[in-house]
C-alpha cells in the first residue's frame, strides 16, 4: 500500500514537528489497511481526531458559531460519496464512505447527513470545539440576526480583510485571515494505491467566518477529490477558487495525459495560481510514485509504503 497525506496548504505552522508526527501516523496507520479506501479513511481519521488540523476536532466556526464538517471520498472504479454541513461529527470521511457504499448517492448534506451518521454508528453530537476554538469565536464579536447581518459581519473577515491590506486573501480552509494565525488549521486529506485500485479522501471543518451553511471545495467531487484508473488527487486552499477550476481533477487530467505525479501537481497548482490568484495545494499519487505542489507559504506532507 503506497499512502500520500496532507495536512493543509496555508500558513507555516508554529508548531511543524509534533503536526509533521501526526501525519506520520496518518500515513502509517493508512498502509497498515487492505484496501485503498479502508487506507484512505484510516488515514484521514487520524487527522480528524487532531487539534491541530481543521478537520472533525478543532474546525472552524460559521458564522452562527457553529463547526460543521463536509468530505468526500472516491475510488478508481468511480465509487464516490460525499458529506457537507454536519454538526456534532468528528469522522466526516466515515460518513462520506457510508454515502458511497450504503446509498445510491453521491452527496448528502446538514442534518440528513447526520441522521446517516447516526444510523450507521458513526458517532454524533461530539463537541468539536477546543479550548482555543471557543476563545477564538468569542473574541470575533459574533453576529446577531439575519443571513444578510452575517453577510456584513463576514465581509472583513472572511477570505480576508478588506481592513487589513496585509491579510492573506487565499489562505487555507481553515485560516483565521483578520490577522490571526494562518497556520494552525488546515483541511486534511489521503490519496492511497495497493497496485490494482486508487482512492482519495479529503475532509475539513470548512473556513472560518464563513456564513452559515457555507460549503467550499472539500466534498465537491473533482475539486476537493478525486480517482480515476490513472491516479488520484486530494486538494486543500481556497475553496471557492478551488471549486471553480476543479483543481483535483485538473491534476488527475494530467496523469491521463502522461505527466508523472509530481509533474501533474506542479502543473496543476501553475494553472491554478494563474487562473485565480489565490493559494493551494495538490497531492498526487499514480502508479509510479507521489507528488505535490503548492503555491501557499507552507503545506506538510507525508508519504509511507509498505508491501502487502
Amino acid at each position: 500500500m503506497h499512502v500520500i497525506v496532507h495536512g493543509g496548504a496555508g500558513g507555516v505552522p508554529d508548531d511543524p514537528e509534533p503536526r509533521q508526527a501526526v501525519l506520520d501516523e496518518a500515513a502509517e496507520a493508512g498502509t497498515a489497511e487492505q484496501t485503498p479506501l479502508d487506507a484512505v479513511e484510516a488515514a484521514v481519521k487520524v487527522l480528524e481526531s487532531d487539534v491541530r488540523f481543521n478537520a472533525g476536532v478543532g474546525g472552524a466556526v460559521q458564522s452562527d458559531g457553529v463547526v460543521r464538517t463536509d468530505a468526500g471520498v472516491m475510488t478508481s472504479d468511480r465509487e464516490a460519496g460525499a458529506v457537507a454541513g454536519m454538526d456534532g461529527v468528528e469522522h466526516a470521511v466515515s460518513v462520506a464512505r457510508v454515502v458511497a457504499e450504503e446509498t445510491p448517492h453521491v452527496f448528502v448534506a446538514g442534518d440528513h447527513a447526520v441522521d446517516v451518521a447516526a444510523d450507521f454508528g458513526v458517532d454524533t453530537d461530539v463537541d468539536l470545539f477546543t479550548a482555543d476554538t471557543r476563545t477564538r469565536w468569542a473574541d470575533a464579536d459574533p453576529p446577531q440576526g439575519s443571513p444578510r447581518e452575517h453577510l456584513q459581519w463576514l465581509e472583513s473577515r472572511f477570505g480576508g480583510s478588506t481592513s487589513d491590506p496585509t491579510a492573506d486573501a487565499g489562505a487555507d480552509e481553515g485560516a483565521v485571515t483578520n490577522g490571526a494565525d494562518l497556520s494552525d488549521h488546515d483541511t486534511v486529506g489521503a490519496v492511497a494505491f495497493d497496485g490494482e485500485q486508487f482512492a482519495a479522501a479529503t475532509s475539513t471543518g470548512g473556513r472560518w467566518f464563513a456564513l452559515a451553511g457555507r460549503v467550499g471545495d472539500v466534498p465537491q467531487i473533482g475539486s476537493g477529490f478525486y480517482a480515476a484508473p490513472a491516479g488520484a488527487a486530494s486538494a486543500t486552499g481556497a475553496g471557492e477558487d478551488i471549486a471553480k477550476v476543479t483543481l483535483s481533477r485538473r491534476a488527475v487530467r494530467h496523469l491521463e495525459d502522461g505527466m508523472s505525479a509530481q509533474r501533474a501537481a506542479e502543473t496543476a497548482i501553475d494553472e491554478f495560481g494563474e487562473l485565480t490568484g489565490s493559494s493551494a495545494g495538490v497531492i498526487v499519487l499514480d502508479d509510479e510514485g507521489s507528488g505535490s505542489a503548492f503555491n501557499s507559504d507552507g503545506m506538510q506532507t507525508s508519504v509511507a509504503h509498505r508491501q502487502n
